[in-house]
């Protein structure tokens, strides 16, 4: 029971911000009240700076960085376990990794986006997704690496190896098998750290463009009038946090504890 209530808000944020255009009370264009009125009839958090419905835009607004972000957190984990166990099973391929991944990590996360995106003329979300790819490989690999060590030494691993195995046998049958709880918790921070680039995209400009209902683009756009309707700029940046920490307290949740302690060593 205690397991259910724990994951219940990733399951609630999760299905508003998917089904929320379906929920929504009134078109998120089109303007139904003052700029920046106060919550009454009909707008119950009240309206944005052009008078569009808030409650509207935020139940329409989650999905886009929902599903960007888990796209973001699915690929930097698949890579990050495939690259990780590879260099802890051939130490030669492991110090190449390492060291590209020390490189990688001294940019700075910001910048990283601003490279990519700005330089990927027309790439959009494609663009946007590349760069949180990239900002957050780096560090997963270098826990997979870590984790996947103690592994690649134990015994029955190397019994697979005199027996004949080769690389991609050794990563899919005796090492992966043995990470699911540390990559379902590298999943949840993944997805937590891609919230943040998105998000920080968003601020920037550099992800979706007005009319766009986005949370995050919400927040910027209302910010001049947090004064006039503070519920224009609360709720939304409410919403990303929910979302964000609610995700990573289910992957914490459905992951064993020893792959919370693998974690939190690293």
């Amino acid at each position: 029971m205690r397991t259910a209530l724990r994951l219940l808000p990733a399951g609630l944020i999760a299905v508003i911000a998917l089904a929320g255009p379906l929920l929504a009370p009134s078109p998120i264009d089109a303007p139904v009240a003052a700029p920046y009125a106060l919550p009454g009839p009909g707008v119950p958090l009240g309206a944005d700076e052009l008078g569009r419905n808030v409650l509207s835009r935020v139940l329409a607004g989650g999905r886009e960085l929902l599903l960007t972000s888990l796209v973001v957190a699915c690929l930097v984990t698949v890579a990050a376990a495939l690259l990780g166990t590879a260099a802890a099973l051939r130490p030669a391929l492991g110090r190449i990794v390492e060291r590209v991944a020390d490189v990688m990590i001294l940019l700075p996360a910001v910048l990283a986006v601003l490279l990519v995106v700005l330089s990927w003329q027309g790439g959009g979300r494609v663009a946007l997704v590349t760069a949180a790819v990239a900002v957050g490989l780096p560090y997963a690999i270098r826990v997979v690496c870590a984790a996947a060590a103690p592994i690649a030494g134990s015994g029955y691993v190397e019994a697979a190896v005199a027996g004949g195995e080769r690389l991609p046998q050794l990563v899919w049958r005796e090492v992966l098998p043995n990470l699911r709880a540390t990559l379902l918790i590298l999943l949840g921070l993944r997805f937590v750290a891609a919230v943040y680039v998105v998000t920080t995209a968003a601020f920037l400009e550099l992800g979706p463009q007005p009319p766009a209902a986005d949370w995050a683009l919400m927040v910027r756009e209302n910010a001049p009038g947090i004064l006039l309707n503070p519920w224009a700029v609360v709720v939304p940046s409410l919403a990303i946090g929910v979302l964000a920490l609610s995700v990573q307290t289910a992957a914490e949740v459905l992951a064993p504890r020893s792959g919370r302690q693998v974690v939190a060593r690293l």
